[in-house]
């Protein structure tokens, strides 16, 4: 009997917030990663149908239902899915879709926080699994006017001065990250035109810097949710 393969979607909200280097790291691993546009009336599917689940970024508030109704049905699986222990990485927007997911408070933040910098490591965060090794601060890219509390349950992993919460787990496998660690080469030329052009000029240490701390921590996502499914599956 052949070997039924797991579903992993990828929700992506806008046509320039792709998945960069995580589409690229499951690709090596096999994995078939089905990409739904929420932005052109993909449907979302039921939570017992997703083995596995990547939620990108976007200009859209969580909190706007009523503009953007599929949210309310994105929440729902999101939240079914990462209770369930299934694995979860949800990027900038999609971390505060899914603290809002598992009951936590998006809003507007108190400034847009863009462009290069860094998140300092909690205790938690030096402990963890993605962020084990990686020291105290770890470079990042901002892009974001959002904020969110921190999910009832969760573990805060990383902050910055501007905003405490940058990143959290849920039970085991499921991240959230407000700050960005996907972009690869490709993904920066799909920002040039949304983005303050000074920001992505003579950059080339800061895109590598942020390239592989983000393919770190994105390969050991995916060790994570693949070593504990070949555990399941036992």
């Amino acid at each position: 009997m052949a070997e039924m393969k797991s579903r992993w979607v990828i929700l992506q909200h806008v046509e320039w917030e792709g998945p960069g280097m995580i589409a690229s790291e499951a690709t090596r691993r096999g994995l078939d990663l089905e990409v739904l546009r929420l932005d052109r009336g993909d449907k979302i599917p039921e939570a017992d149908q997703v083995n596995g689940m990547v939620v990108m970024g976007g200009p859209l508030g969580a909190y706007e239902v009523n503009k953007y109704p599929f949210l309310t049905k994105e929440c729902e699986v999101l939240s079914a899915v990462a209770r369930s222990g299934r694995p979860v990485l949800g990027v900038c927007l999609g971390a505060q879709l899914l603290a809002k997911a598992l009951g936590a408070t998006v809003s507007p933040g108190h400034g847009e926080e863009i462009g290069f910098g860094s998140v300092n490591i909690s205790p938690a965060g030096r402990r963890d699994t993605l962020f084990a090794g990686m020291g105290d601060v770890m470079p990042a890219f901002h892009w974001h006017g959002d904020t969110f509390t921190l999910p009832e349950g969760a573990e805060l992993l990383a902050s910055d001065q501007m905003y405490p919460h940058q990143a959290f787990r849920y039970g085991s496998r499921a991240y959230g990250f407000q700050f960005h660690i996907e972009p690869d080469a490709n993904t920066w030329e799909d920002w040039r035109s949304h983005l303050p052009e000074h920001l992505l000029d003579s950059t080339k240490e800061k895109k590598r810097s942020i390239a592989e701390a983000g393919r770190k921590v994105i390969t050991r996502f995916f060790d994570l949710a693949m070593n504990t499914a070949a555990t399941e599956v036992r």
